[in-house]
């Protein structure tokens, strides 16, 4: 008889994430990364980059904002912040601000910390910042604190319908 699978809160069946399994079924190449998460961690992203040993220009944070009271995704290096006016401008808005948190968790279906622009609950609008360009690959989010993805850039653009515009200030 097969052994049962627990579904885990925040997951699916076997322990993926919804965005890994929305990288499985894509067919698109990744690598997933685990690292113990410390919940003192002043930032996620930074701590992800200390603990896979990459430039925090290659690990990507994922955040959300509101634009013209729209969610919209935005995807940066850690090694930055987001500008909101040019998140505004790259999707045709005029003003952008940071989406309320439980705004964010409940349209994504993930926790802070752990929101992948991959397998949201909902599809929004998702913009990546030009600096991903012409990287072999960028690190994301995989929908769990301590869990990143590694794919090439192209594959995280197509798989969430991105557009591509510098929307990070260093």
């Amino acid at each position: 008889m097969p052994k049962k699978t627990k579904q885990k809160k925040g997951g699916q069946p076997g322990g993926g994430t919804p965005a890994t399994v929305a990288l499985t079924a894509s067919g698109v190449p990744f690598t997933v990364h685990a690292y113990a998460h410390d919940p003192a961690a002043a930032s996620y992203g930074e701590e992800a980059a200390e603990a896979l040993g990459v430039a925090p220009e290659q690990v990507f944070k994922t955040l959300l904002a509101e634009v013209d009271g729209a969610l919209t995704v935005a995807v940066v290096p850690v090694s930055g912040s987001l500008d909101l006016k040019a998140l505004a401008t790259a999707v045709g808005g005029k003003r952008a601000a940071m989406a309320d948190p439980a705004a964010a968790e409940r349209s994504t279906g993930y926790v802070l910390g752990g929101i992948s622009p991959l397998g949201q609950r909902k599809r929004l609008p998702t913009v990546v910042d030009a600096s991903a360009q012409g990287r072999p690959t960028v690190c994301v989010s995989a929908g769990r604190r301590g869990l990143e993805v590694e794919l090439a850039p192209e594959d995280l653009v197509a798989l969430t319908d991105a557009r591509v515009a510098p929307i990070a200030r260093s």
